[in-house]
């Protein structure tokens, strides 16, 4: 009998990765059709599949491969979107991304618990727990739209490594927020110092396995792995994000570091061969491609739409003054103040534009709303209520702004003209 139950779940699981992968392969032709970034067919259709329409993507029963993909999935996207950030670039914006990634969040959770309680009858520390879920950018939303749609380097790779950095602080300030409303004690000074843990931990892991591993596949004797280049690119995102995790640091800016030391490694004197590179490259691309799948359908799958019609209007201002109101007070906060980077009005328009929110926020919504916390609907409807509009509003209109704010690297501009 036991062998049975195993069975059918086995292949429940087969039919549910068919269907999201038959989904998945069907809205990426439609996204070339309609030329808007695949991930919001991804998270539309995924809607419509869920519980809440159809129920024919249900991924309640395999919370253990739930929780794998969206791990892997953030993780391995993550590390995708280090590969595509220069240091060269990056070295002329370090103040910005810094300042985003810390002083950025802090501000955006507070200016949003405001926002929020002058919407919803609830306490302050809740308005203030749902600012700290949201107030993180997602590098999975992030990274696959800056591939598609390619703009200015110094600024695309600013709003990604900005993603890719203040997860650490979304969480560190959901957790201090929460300890709070549970009744533990609460240190400003301790959680400072576990953020800059988490940081610190997360950079060394990743700098030491990214060398360590480049240099067992690069182009010279020392490569004694090279013929295994895509399997050993695979193991770095997860070795570098356990090792991490276990010690207590940033598993996925872990990952990042990892994929901007692999994307960088002309300045490490590494090489690869020709054909080792182009079959990492394109088993990258496949795998990047299958997790933006399954991450966005399954996260769409998972959207209570009784809930978020329950609070749709409260919610849905409170969205807004997020997008028209926070955000270009937390681009300006952070970035006037970097006089190296010197940023022109467009620049600073499109970074207030563009600031997806998906997985980790979605994550952290999970975890939260499962603890059965006074207001959990509440919170479950405005976090997901940010991911759809952010999502489906600024993620489609990405190319658009970017071309109007005169963004579009040369050949876009042309492709765009034809649009």
């Amino acid at each position: 009998m036991e062998t049975s139950i195993h069975t059918i779940a086995c292949n429940n699981l087969l039919i549910l990765f068919a269907t999201i992968a038959i989904t998945g392969i069907i809205c990426s032709k439609a996204s070339e059709l309609m030329r808007i970034p695949d991930v919001v067919l991804f998270l539309v259709v995924g809607i419509f599949l869920g519980p809440s329409v159809l129920n024919m993507v249900d991924i309640g029963q395999f919370q253990v491969e739930n929780q794998l993909i969206l791990t892997f999935g953030s993780a391995f996207i993550l590390y995708l979107g280090g590969k595509e950030v220069s240091l060269k670039v990056l070295k002329n914006v370090k103040v910005t991304v810094f300042l985003l990634s810390t002083l950025g969040v802090l501000i955006s959770s507070f200016l949003m618990a405001k926002i929020i309680g002058l919407n919803f009858d609830i306490s302050f520390m809740t308005c203030l727990l749902i600012g700290s879920i949201i107030a993180s950018t997602d590098p999975a939303t992030i990274v696959p739209i800056f591939n598609q749609v390619k703009i200015d380097k110094k600024v695309s790779q600013t709003v990604i490594s900005e993603s890719a950095l203040n997860d650490a602080t979304g969480a560190i300030m959901t957790v201090a927020v929460l300890s709070i409303i549970l009744g533990g004690e609460f240190s400003i000074q301790d959680n400072i110092y576990n953020l800059c843990i988490m940081v610190i931990i997360g950079v060394v892991i990743g700098i030491t396995t990214g060398l360590l591993l480049l240099y067992l596949v690069n182009d010279s004797p020392s490569g004694i792995f090279k013929d295994y280049t895509p399997i050993i690119s695979i193991l770095s995102v997860i070795i570098a994000y356990e090792l991490a995790t276990y010690l207590g640091g940033s598993g996925y800016m872990s990952c990042f570091i990892v994929g901007l030391i692999t994307g960088n490694k002309q300045n490490f004197k590494l090489w690869l061969s020709q054909k080792h590179y182009d079959a990492d490259c394109n088993v990258a691309e496949t795998l990047g491609t299958i997790c933006r799948m399954c991450i966005f359908i399954i996260l769409g799958s998972q959207v209570q739409l009784t809930v978020l019609f329950q609070y749709f209007v409260p919610a849905l201002i409170s969205v807004l003054g997020f997008i028209f109101l926070v955000r270009p007070i937390v681009v300006l906060s952070c970035a006037l103040v970097d006089r190296k980077a010197k940023w022109n009005k467009n620049q600073l328009l499109f970074m207030m534009w563009v600031r997806e929110t998906g997985v980790i926020p979605a994550a952290l919504c999970g975890i939260i709303t499962a603890m059965k916390l006074p207001g959990s609907e509440i919170i479950s409807s405005i976090v997901f209520m940010t991911i759809l509009i952010t999502l489906i509003v600024q993620g489609s209109t990405t190319k658009l702004v970017a071309r109007k704010l005169g963004l579009l690297q040369e050949k876009y501009k042309i492709e765009s003209v034809n649009d």
